[in-house]
């Protein structure tokens, strides 16, 4: 069975400086190429879910992005009207703080109040940062990810030192066994990237450059 790389694709566009012209334009580039969400910051679920209704493009937000320094409390607060407006899937970021210090009673919570809030509702995927871990945190942090319910583990923002590596993907792959998903997200630039990422273990791509990579 061939795999169709473009339902891998969450189609993102997190920069500060987005207009709506450009989001609207996010999403008709997605519903074009069968992506399988845009992924946007908060301000832009309404009328990302408003430009896709009818359609099988999932909305995807983030949540305490980029950095990951909220309270869990702002986290759910955040999850719960992200979900209202219209968002399908949530990508939240950890407390890279509170693993790196060894606070994983912080670190589950803090996954633990967005999965709550998402319940039945839309998916979970938890950024951990990779590029600022050890590979035990990293394999830590995925494990507090699963035992909190979340759907996904992703690598990273694309807003720190930098994006997926495919070690980092087989890391994280090898961390939450065959059942959880792994988001490889910033710096995916083309085919083989993607190709690579998946066969590292990877089930879902970020990418800002999809449309580039399908022409």
């Amino acid at each position: 069975m061939k795999l169709n790389y473009a339902k891998l694709i969450d189609h993102t566009l997190l920069k500060p400086e987005t207009k709506k012209e450009e989001i609207i334009n996010l999403c008709k580039e997605a519903k074009q190429y069968g992506f399988a969400s845009v992924c946007v910051n908060p301000v832009w679920v309404h009328t990302s879910a408003e430009m896709l209704k009818g359609t099988d493009v999932n909305v995807c937000t983030v949540i305490g992005f980029p950095l990951g320094a909220n309270t869990p409390e702002t986290k759910a607060f955040e999850t719960k009207y992200a979900i209202e407006d219209g968002a399908m899937e949530v990508d939240t970021v950890i407390n890279i703080g509170a693993l790196k210090a060894g606070d994983d009673e912080l670190v589950e919570r803090d996954i633990q109040v967005v999965v709550n809030a998402a319940k039945g509702k839309a998916l979970v995927k938890v950024i951990i940062e990779a590029c600022l871990l050890t590979v035990e945190e990293k394999t830590r942090a995925c494990q507090l990810a699963v035992k909190a319910g979340a759907n996904y583990v992703k690598t990273s923002t694309g807003f720190s030192l930098h994006g997926a590596t495919v070690e980092d993907v087989a890391i994280m792959r090898k961390a939450v066994g065959p059942d959880i998903g792994v988001k490889a997200s910033g710096g995916v630039k083309n085919l083989n990237d993607i190709k690579a990422m998946v066969e590292a273990g990877a089930t879902r791509i970020g990418s800002s450059s999809a449309v580039a990579i399908f022409e």
